[in-house]
């Protein structure tokens, strides 16, 4: 579990990245679940700066269930659990008619009432705003000069008629430390038999590419370069033909095709003997393997050999060192807490990642005690289809200021999408009065 703020003066700050569509379709038991958790993780933390990002915003029927999401976020702003964040800045893409820019992203971001210098930058002004009030902005948040918005261009994704994959953009002042949160969901595997076609797949590629094209947006030249911290649901994936290679080595493969296509709509593998047993039966959405164990033993950490996503990118975005099992995608039945659906291979699809700059604020330098963990909590709670887990390091970063303690904890819930992830960072350093605007 992460640690409470130390008692010395400083800065607390805590991120958390959440796909929350199942909230919205189910508002009366797992957003009320959802919230005692968050509130909870709040209350053991006790950040003075916090950032929440949700991916999924309104759940997959946002026609229906979009309603749900003003009464969610008021309770965020006035519950007693809040009443000490005197301040806000709530960003939600509602707008669900403008098929060109829905991206059903939320970004939120709360702040105590003791932290006295805080500061929002305006990227039309191109200067920073001292934060003062509750403030939300909704619909058409192309014309919000506080954040940058944009929705992958359909041709990065043609098998999806209307995805709502893209990235919000946002910039803070914290002391004189200036960093960057982006709020991110990338594409997801629409076949598993299309993703098991070949090494790597090419949802990966479409990923990479989505991907590539948000980390040169925010490092291009139209605005000063800062750290920058990646949190939300990348929907990284397990590559599928080696995982399945080495998880069925030692069985036959049978393939069954559509009787009207001919095409493959199912492959088998059954051992060669012990009455040719099932080993995995795979199809479009199903990936039924016969020992679920092999995700969880070990936190599933011999598998992180097939999770190779991020490797692209190593000279670009950092990560904690991942020691939980897969994230995603577990099961929906609120009493089976470890179960993971057979709709997917697991994979650890949502995570915190930072640039190499940002890195510097969580990692230690040589010779300081390193007690950096990365764990999941609630390993038993049923909340959605995805799991919270925690990160704990510590580093002095004195040219910033900004230093100090992080948290991070994914977790992942029991239904349609809610997963949670959250990172604390703790400051020594009190916070400097600003000059600014």
């Amino acid at each position: 579990m992460a640690g409470k703020p130390t008692s010395a003066p400083g800065t607390g700050i805590l991120l958390v990245t959440a796909n929350v569509g199942s909230l919205f379709e189910d508002p009366e038991n797992l957003q009320k679940t959802w919230l005692r958790e968050f509130y909870q993780t709040v209350n053991s933390h006790k950040p003075h700066f916090l950032a929440l990002h949700c991916q999924e915003v309104g759940g997959k029927n946002y026609e229906e269930s979009m309603t749900h999401v003003d009464s969610f976020v008021k309770e965020l702003l006035s519950s007693d659990a809040m009443k000490e964040y005197n301040r806000a800045r709530v960003y939600l893409d509602e707008n669900y008619k403008s098929k060109e820019h829905f991206t059903a992203l939320g970004s939120c971001y709360f702040i105590h009432e003791s932290l006295k210098n805080i500061h929002h930058f305006d990227f039309k002004a191109k200067k920073f705003k001292k934060v003062l009030g509750k403030e939300i902005y909704s619909d058409t948040l192309e014309s919000t000069p506080m954040l940058e918005k944009e929705k992958f261009p359909q041709d990065y994704f043609p098998e999806c008629k209307w995805s709502r994959k893209g990235f919000i953009r946002t910039r803070w002042l914290l002391a004189d430390c200036a960093f960057d949160l982006v709020n991110i969901h990338l594409f997801h595997d629409a076949s598993n038999l299309v993703a098991w076609e070949k090494s790597p797949s090419v949802y990966s590629g479409t990923r990479q590419k989505a991907l590539g094209y948000v980390l040169d947006r925010i490092t291009d030249q139209r605005n000063e370069k800062v750290p920058y911290f990646l949190f939300g649901d990348f929907n990284f994936r397990l590559d599928s033909k080696q995982v399945i290679e080495s998880l069925c080595s030692s069985a036959t493969m049978q393939t069954v095709r559509a009787t009207d296509t001919n095409e493959v709509d199912k492959v088998i593998f059954r051992e060669m003997d012990n009455d040719r047993k099932v080993v995995l039966q795979l199809e479009k959405k199903l990936f039924s393997y016969v020992n679920q164990n092999v995700f969880r033993d070990n936190n599933g950490t011999p598998l992180l050999e097939f999770d190779k996503e991020l490797s692209v990118f190593k000279e670009r975005l950092h990560e904690l060192e991942i020691s939980f099992p897969p994230s995603y995608p577990y099961s929906e039945d609120h009493n089976e807490g470890k179960q993971y659906m057979n709709t997917r291979c697991p994979a650890w699809c949502d995570r915190i990642l930072m640039s190499a700059s940002a890195k510097d604020l969580v990692a230690k330098p040589d010779g300081e005690d390193k007690s950096i963990s990365y764990d999941n909590i609630g390993p038993n709670v049923c909340m959605g289809d995805h799991k919270e887990h925690t990160a704990r390091g510590w580093r002095k970063y004195c040219e910033n200021r900004l230093a100090g303690r992080w948290t991070q904890r994914i977790h992942t819930h029991t239904h349609t999408h809610t997963h949670t992830h959250i990172l604390y960072v703790h400051t020594e350093d009190p916070v400097k009065t600003l000059q600014q605007d």
